[in-house]
Parts: C-alpha cells; sequence; structure tokens
C-alpha cells in the first residue's frame, strides 16, 4: 500500500506540470488597458499681447529744441508769434496749451500779427524798430477799456491812449485799448505802463501784444480787437503762460 500511494501522488505531480506547463498556479492577468478616446491635454494660454507704447508727447509746433528748452518746465500756456523771415513785420500767432502726459494742443488761432517795422532781433536796442527774440513771460495786463475777463492783473487806466499815426500813416487811435506786458526790459507784477527797465533805458522796453492798428510796430506785437479780447480771457496766470516769438529760422533751431 505505501508503494501505489506514492506512484499516484507522482502522477498527479506530472500532469499538473505538464498540462499546465506553469505549475498549478495561474499567471496573473495584464492590467487591462483603456481603449477608449484620450483626453486631449488642457490649452496653453495665449502668452500676454505687449502693451501698445504711449503716445509721443505733443512738442509746440515750429519749435526746435534750443528753443523748447528756453519754455519753463513749469509753463502751460503759450502764445506762439512765428515770422516768416528775419526782415517780415507780419506774422502769425497761435495760442496752445499743455496736457499732462500728452504735451501741446492748439486752443485759439491761428490769428494775422503784426511786429516790429524792420523785423525781428535777437540783440534789441531802443529805437531799432524790430521785435525781440525769445521766449517771455505774460504777466500784466491793461488798457484804456475795462477789464474784459482775463484772469492777469488788470490795470484800467486812461493813460493807455495812442496818438497820431504809424509807419505807414495809419492811426493809432485804439491800439492800447487793450495790452498785454511782455515780460521784457521790465518788472513783472506790475502795471503795463511802468517804465522802470532793469537791463537800462538802451535796451528798450515797452513791448506789448496790443489792437492791431493796420501796420507794423515799432517793436510790440500787434493782434485784431476780437482777438486781443479772446487772449485775455484764456491767458491763466497759474499756467504760467509764456509768449514764444521770433522768425521761423530762429524759432526752430
Amino acid at each position: 500500500m505505501p508503494v501505489r500511494k506514492t506512484v499516484v501522488f507522482a502522477i498527479s505531480a506530472a500532469v499538473c506540470t505538464g498540462a499546465l506547463g506553469g505549475g498549478c498556479t495561474q499567471a496573473p492577468q495584464s492590467p487591462s488597458q483603456d481603449h477608449g478616446t484620450p483626453s486631449s491635454a488642457a490649452p496653453r494660454p495665449a502668452p500676454p499681447r505687449p502693451a501698445a507704447p504711449p503716445p509721443p508727447v505733443r512738442l509746440l509746433p515750429e519749435l526746435g529744441p534750443a528753443m523748447q528748452a528756453q519754455v519753463p518746465a513749469g509753463t502751460r500756456q503759450a502764445l506762439v508769434v512765428s515770422g516768416r523771415t528775419q526782415e517780415a513785420n507780419q506774422a502769425r500767432a497761435a495760442l496752445y496749451e499743455r496736457d499732462t502726459g500728452h504735451g501741446w494742443r492748439l486752443v485759439a488761432g491761428p490769428w494775422r500779427a503784426h511786429n516790429g517795422l524792420r523785423g525781428w532781433t535777437s540783440d534789441h536796442w531802443i529805437g531799432d524798430l524790430r521785435t525781440p527774440i525769445g521766449v517771455f513771460g505774460l504777466s500784466d495786463a491793461g488798457g484804456r477799456l475795462p477789464d474784459p475777463g482775463t484772469r492777469l492783473p488788470y490795470d484800467q487806466d486812461p493813460l493807455f491812449r495812442a496818438e497820431g499815426t504809424g509807419h505807414l500813416g495809419e492811426p493809432l487811435e485804439g491800439s492800447f485799448d487793450y495790452v498785454v506786458a511782455v515780460d521784457y526790459n521790465r518788472v513783472t507784477g506790475t502795471t503795463p505802463l511802468d517804465e522802470t527797465r532793469p537791463m537800462g533805458e538802451a535796451k528798450g522796453g515797452g513791448v506789448w501784444i496790443h489792437v492791431d492798428h493796420q501796420g507794423p510796430t515799432s517793436a510790440c506785437v500787434s493782434l485784431r480787437e476780437d482777438h486781443m479780447r479772446a487772449l485775455l480771457r484764456a491767458l491763466d496766470p497759474e499756467r504760467k503762460p509764456v509768449v514764444v516769438m521770433g522768425p521761423r529760422a530762429d524759432l526752430s533751431k
């Protein structure tokens, strides 16, 4: 009996190893695969667009770097008076204002104007009949007529009288009905009638912007009466107004 049990056990073991070829334990199943449609990757966010460059700051028209540099940094109002040539006694005037971040913009004009009979000069002397070139403050106003509504100090005085005739024989009456003093060889904060000349009498003075008399001036700049009223109403001392004046060739430097 012991021999038979051994034989039976041996046969069973042979059948198990031969038939299954790998032992009686089942081979582990391979992991199941997902045969569905694979999910697409999430799209990447588009790179941010570069910021648009800021618009260029507008400079005062007709002015080159040298003249532009003479305009005070705190000035936000400028009357530009430009003549065609050094000898021209007719000009064009335009009022500009400066906006923060955007630069200068035209707010009034252009207007026709007259200047000195013999044109312009960078070295003005009394009696040369030329208008000084440069950048000058506009601090004080006055005239024979009542204040038209300016924010500048205004001196109404009958001494603002013009008599006789101009260089072309035109009547001067009414030329000083409205004036704005150009801060050339004068004391600011005083009436335009003040005759104090810090640089001396020989360097001239009493250079004004005044009412046009249909002809060239001795050194002043003149505008039509309605344009003078508009200028007076626009000028604002808080904007530190200036006049920039001269022939185009000088302004463009």
